[in-house]
């Protein structure tokens, strides 16, 4: 299949449908972080992006909201075709200049500080980051705190980065500033938003 092809392939069926679908399970997982919120696959992006992160990508990105890709999702020049073909989004040329980022492995991924903050007065204008992950179940247990979260929830993603909840804690000290994170299992999303401490289980 060429390039061309890959590009207009795979979008959603049904697009306004599938884009409230996605979109209410991202707004749900967000106002329960931890929680999986499961998604139908409605979109099949060329590899190496899933299902899922395309579909998410799908329903937020317009040409509005440039869009960093992390280097393993730089090279296919399919991928790059068919998020600018379904979206429109503009490709960030630093991740400080992007609205989303894509990042297929978490574990490699730059440090959260190095994603747009936001500013004081336009705190929305920070970066969501949408993180490939296999599970919520393999990784070192994390345990949630605050808005949304009765009392605590634990979640465990596979492949997360080094220092993540160090880095995490900077995040919340710079509220209302700071990322959001969006996980992308196969199975549907989780959601850590800026409110929500995170601490490792052993602690």
């Amino acid at each position: 299949m060429d390039i061309a092809t890959q590009a207009i392939e795979g979008g959603f069926a049904n697009p306004v449908f599938d884009a409230q679908t996605v979109f209410r399970a991202v707004m749900d997982a967000m106002a329960r972080p931890g929680t999986l919120q499961p998604l139908p696959v409605c979109a099949r992006p060329p590899a190496p992006l899933s299902a899922t992160a395309g579909a998410i990508a799908l329903a937020l990105c317009d040409n509005d909201t440039p869009l960093w890709l992390d280097l393993v999702l730089q090279a296919p020049a399919a991928l790059k075709s068919w998020l600018g073909f379904h979206t429109g989004a503009p490709l960030a040329h630093t991740p400080a200049d992007a609205h989303f980022a894509l990042i297929a492995t978490p574990a490699e991924m730059m440090a959260l500080d190095g994603f747009s903050q936001g500013t004081q007065d336009y705190p929305d204008r920070s970066t969501t980051l949408i993180l490939q992950v296999s599970d919520l179940v393999s990784g070192a247990p994390l345990l949630l705190e605050g808005p949304g979260i009765e009392t605590t929830a634990t979640i465990a993603p596979a492949q997360m980065p080094r220092h993540f909840v160090e880095q995490w804690k900077q995040n919340n000290q710079r509220f209302p500033r700071g990322v959001d994170i969006i996980l992308a299992t196969p199975e549907g999303v989780a959601c850590l938003p800026r409110t929500t401490r995170i601490k490792t289980m052993e602690a």
